[in-house]
């Protein structure tokens, strides 16, 4: 089995004649925890979907955990990563808890005359627990807060026991406590599950979980750095991909920005 869960090679993505992305090169293995970084417009949730096979490159090649796009079916990969993205469209006012168990079958609601085994229920109790929301197993989606919101995805995203987990921009909409309660959450399972592999998108730094290992800085489509966060989260290289000056410090391994000097 490999350890190479993405691997992307001169991945462009033209629109309208122009390139949202360009000359795109990325290997993501188990375990690894990467950052897409970088200003509005700079190609983040392109590149995002691109990864998780929602979108597909003009050009370059693109391999995600193990299959090619354009050379596979796209709906049964999907099966096999775990999506979390905030603005997900909830039709019916579901449970936490069914909402959870909708990560089987990748619906926004549960889906007539299906039962899910003891043991698919068992996990969905196991994944409310492990974010923090068993006592909120029976509320309600319309009185949930942004924040446990967004831990019901994970557990959601779980369900499917993905190999590989995209985030778009989970904090978004977060008070400061519901965003530490979270990135708790996310540093917590990525320890519990040392096999998966993750991409996290954001425009903040203070957003980053500690647990980010990698590090992707996009400007205009492309990408100016990456590589281990430390060697790309740096000072000199976020102020070249924002065309601002910043000062970056890190502090128990979460990073701070604020203008430089």
């Amino acid at each position: 089995m490999t350890d190479v869960l993405i691997h992307a090679t001169g991945v462009r993505v033209t629109r309208s004649g122009r390139d949202l992305l360009h000359d795109i090169d990325l290997t993501v293995r188990r375990g690894e925890h990467w950052a897409l970084l970088g200003p509005n417009g700079a190609g983040k949730s392109t590149l995002l979907a691109v990864l998780g096979a929602t979108a597909h490159p003009t050009a370059g090649h693109v391999e995600v955990l193990g299959s090619r796009l354009g050379r596979t079916d796209v709906r049964e990969l999907r099966q096999r990563i775990g999506h979390v993205d905030p603005r997900h469209r909830m039709l019916s006012p579901l449970t936490v808890f069914e909402t959870v168990l909708t990560g089987l079958t990748g619906t926004t609601d549960l889906m007539l005359r299906w039962e899910p085994s003891a043991e698919q229920l068992a996990r969905a109790e196991q994944h409310v627990a492990d974010v923090g929301l068993a006592a909120r197993r029976d509320a309600r989606w319309p009185v949930l807060s942004q924040g446990e919101r967004g831990r019901a995805l994970i557990a959601r995203a779980l369900m499917a026991e993905p190999q590989l987990l995209l985030l778009d921009e989970p904090a978004t909409g977060l008070d400061v406590a519901a965003r530490e309660h979270l990135l708790e959450t996310v540093d917590a399972l990525r320890q519990r599950h040392p096999q998966l592999g993750s991409v996290m998108v954001t425009h903040h730094l203070e957003d980053l979980p500690a647990s980010t290992s990698h590090a992707v800085l996009l400007r205009d489509g492309a990408a100016v750095a990456q590589g281990t966060s430390d060697e790309v989260i740096t000072s000199s290289a976020v102020s070249h991909a924002f065309d601002f000056p910043l000062a970056i410090v890190r502090s128990e391994g979460r990073w701070a920005a604020r203008r430089a000097a």
